[in-house]
């Protein structure tokens, strides 16, 4: 049995244009560029990662952002949500630089004892800002949003799921506790500074998710790589269907679709972003796996500007 995860890794969601969303991940949201790569199963659409200053596990959005690509339908058997960590008293600064942005966001709320902004992005993928008083410091890149209000990381996702209990039961077995409850929302928490909430919201009736802009692809948790392989035993001991463990080149990955149909990815920690790129210079150049490196020219062709 692996140890338990400390939540979340990365999530990675599906965008249209990609200048847009650079725009909006860097200039409204003040993350940092830290990794400009390709998609490795589709050369010809970025994958873009925004983060802490290095990258950090439990700070990381990814995105592919395709040009041609239609809006995607959230809903049942998907992480339906993404929710980054503020400081508390950050959340009038947060709705006013939103509502300047365009980015539409809802009255704050309450939920489980804490203030939540949701907004969406410019695809419509639906993100919360969560408030506490224990949001750690963090390793902040330089960026518009002044470090007092500054995202400091992710705070969780919520799946959105027909039936909830089978999924509950993987996510205790992962290491996670059910800490709260609220209607149709079950919290799940892990021991972990970022990333270590996971919300089950259970509807029978919910439409089924359709993949396409505004939608997340998967959500990797985080584990360490001498114990990959034995969380790859662990998703097949419960019946389920995960890959071989696949390099990443910044991380090595096993993908496996939980019992509700949302793709969870168990990503390592290790080499991390800084692996090809100096710490100072992440995210400024076009950055291939070395299997890739013989087709850049082929691929720097295909690709489009990130300007907005």
């Amino acid at each position: 049995m692996p140890a338990d995860t400390p939540g979340i890794h990365h999530v990675t969601a599906i965008a249209s244009d990609p200048g847009r969303n650079h725009a909006f991940y860097t200039e409204t949201l003040g993350l940092r560029l830290v990794k400009k790569s390709v998609n490795q199963d589709d050369v010809s659409v970025y994958h873009l990662f925004y983060a802490d200053y290095e990258g950090s596990p439990g700070t990381s959005m990814t995105f592919f952002p395709y040009t041609d690509a239609r809006a995607g339908q959230v809903g049942s058997g998907q992480a339906s949500t993404v929710s980054f960590l503020v400081p508390e008293g950050s959340i009038d600064y947060w709705r006013s630089r939103l509502e300047d942005a365009g980015a539409d966001p809802d009255e704050p709320r309450d939920r489980f004892g804490d203030t939540v902004l949701p907004f969406t992005d410019p695809n419509g993928l639906p993100l919360e800002l969560v408030a506490r008083t224990d949001a750690p410091a963090g390793n902040l890149p330089e960026s518009p949003v002044p470090h007092a209000h500054a995202i400091r990381g992710f705070f969780g996702v919520t799946l959105s799921l027909t039936s909830a209990d089978p999924t509950g039961d993987l996510l205790k077995a992962m290491g996670y506790r059910q800490t709260d409850r609220e209607g149709t929302r079950k919290r799940y928490e892990a021991d972990g500074d970022l990333g270590y909430v996971v919300d089950v919201l259970e509807d029978p009736q919910a439409p089924q998710g359709i993949p396409g802009a505004g939608t997340v692809h998967h959500v990797a948790f985080q584990v360490t790589e001498d114990e990959q392989e034995a969380w790859r035993q662990f998703l097949m001991d419960r019946g389920l269907r995960p890959t071989e463990i696949i390099d990443r080149k910044w991380f090595k990955s096993v993908y496996a679709r939980e019992y509700g149909g949302v793709l969870f990815e168990f990503a390592t920690k290790s080499p991390g972003y800084t692996v090809d790129e100096d710490l100072e210079s992440l995210g400024e150049r076009l950055v291939l796996p070395e299997w890739l490196e013989d087709r850049r020219e082929e691929i720097e062709a295909g690709l489009p500007d990130l300007s907005p």
